[in-house]
C-alpha cells in the first residue's frame, strides 16, 4: 500500500497572520498583544467550545471594543500560501500521493479554503475545532490513524511545530518538520513520495 501523507496547514502550507498582520492592525508589536489579548480566547475558539462571536467579543482580556470585521478582514486578506507550497502540492497531486489536512484551526479555516481551495489537494480531515482535540493530544493521531485505517507507519505526518510531530512519531508514524518547501521536496523524495 502507498504511503498517506498528512499534512498541518498553518506555517506549514498556508502563511499565518496572527504575528505581523494582527498586531499592526491593532498598532501594537507582537509583544504588547500577547500582555493584552484574552489567555484562552483563541484555544477556545480552535477547540469549538465558542462561536466567532463570542470569541471575538473576548479577544481582549478587558473586554475593550474594537472593529470585529476588521480584524477578521486583516487576516482573511492575509492567507496565502508560503513560498513554494502551491507548486509542491500540485507535484504531489500529479504523482498521485494521497494526501489529507490536519490542522490546529478555528472554523476560520473555511475562510482559508475559500480563498486558496485546498481541497483541490486535500480533504479538511482534521480541524481542531470539529474534533474538539488539538495536536499534540494523543487522541488525534489516534483518531486519524482509525478514520484513513492504515497503520501508523504508513502515514507520513508534516508539521512546522517539533512537538506535534514527535507526537506523530510517538505512535509510529514518519514526522518531518516543515522549515521550507525545497527541504520538504527533498524530504519526501527520500520518502519515495516523490
Amino acid at each position: 500500500m502507498s504511503r498517506i501523507l498528512l499534512l498541518d496547514v498553518m506555517g506549514t502550507l498556508v502563511y499565518d497572520p496572527f504575528y505581523v498582520e494582527v498586531p499592526a492592525f491593532f498598532g501594537m508589536s507582537l509583544d504588547e498583544l500577547m500582555k493584552v489579548k484574552h489567555p484562552r480566547a483563541w484555544l477556545d475558539f480552535e477547540f469549538g467550545r465558542c462561536d466567532e462571536a463570542t470569541f471575538l467579543a473576548n479577544f481582549f482580556a478587558d473586554g475593550r471594543a474594537y472593529d470585529h470585521e476588521g480584524l477578521k478582514r486583516a487576516m482573511f486578506e492575509s492567507y496565502r500560501f508560503l513560498d513554494g507550497i502551491e507548486q509542491l502540492l500540485d507535484d504531489l497531486r500529479t504523482a498521485g500521493v494521497t494526501m489529507h489536512l490536519a490542522s490546529n484551526y478555528a472554523p476560520w479555516y473555511r475562510a482559508i479554503e475559500e480563498r486558496l481551495e485546498l481541497e483541490r489537494y486535500a480533504p479538511w480531515t482534521f480541524v481542531s475545532c470539529n474534533w474538539g482535540l488539538r495536536k499534540p493530544d494523543a487522541a488525534v493521531y489516534q483518531g486519524l490513524i482509525e478514520r484513513l485505517d492504515r497503520d501508523p507507519g504508513e502515514l507520513v505526518f508534516v508539521d512546522d511545530a517539533e512537538i506535534n510531530c514527535a507526537a506523530a512519531e510517538a505512535l509510529g508514524m514518519v514526522g518531518h518538520r516543515f522549515r521550507t518547501a525545497d527541504i520538504l521536496r527533498r524530504e519526501l523524495k527520500a520518502q519515495g513520495l516523490l
